[in-house]
């Protein structure tokens, strides 16, 4: 028996096949209603998975950013602390540079005053020495010049 009565070909449907039909959409719409659930709850989980993932990953990025900075902080911090020691030792070592070298001036100046002094102290008395016996010399050498003994007019010396 057909559904409509015209006679327009296969598209008239025959109401045994609609009722077949029908009977078959109800039991695939039970079936598939039934897994629909468990096709939700795979695919919420699924979503979760990737989806928690994904904000993990975010979340783990965002620290590894934050402790990237804090450790570029720290690190020009160091270097800025470094940079100034070697300023400060700087300057400290050429103040103890010029400070060697003034102590050093002072002590050359005076071993120099003192060796001054005792080069003038030994010309005085090797003069005083040497005049003791000038007539003596002058004597002794004008007579080898002359060639006959010329005696000074100090007293001659034993």
């Amino acid at each position: 028996m057909d559904l409509l009565p015209y006679p327009i070909g296969p598209l008239n449907p025959r109401v045994e096949h609609l009722v077949i039909a029908l009977a078959l959409f109800a039991l695939a719409y039970h079936v598939v209603s039934r897994l629909l659930p468990r096709i939700n709850r795979v695919l919420a989980e699924r979503e979760e998975a990737t989806e928690g993932a994904r904000r993990r990953a975010e979340a783990v990025l965002a620290e590894a950013e934050e402790k990237r900075a804090e450790t570029a902080s720290v690190l020009a911090e160091a270097r800025h602390d470094a940079a100034r020691t070697r300023q400060q030792a700087r300057e400290q070592g050429s103040g103890l540079v010029a400070a060697a070298r003034a102590d050093g001036r002072r002590e050359c100046d005076a071993l120099l005053a003192g060796e001054r002094a005792r080069t003038a102290a030994e010309h005085a008395a090797a003069e005083a020495e040497l005049r003791m016996y000038v007539s003596e010399l002058a004597s002794d050498l004008a007579s080898r010049v002359v060639g006959e003994r010329i005696t000074s007019r100090a007293e001659p010396r034993s």
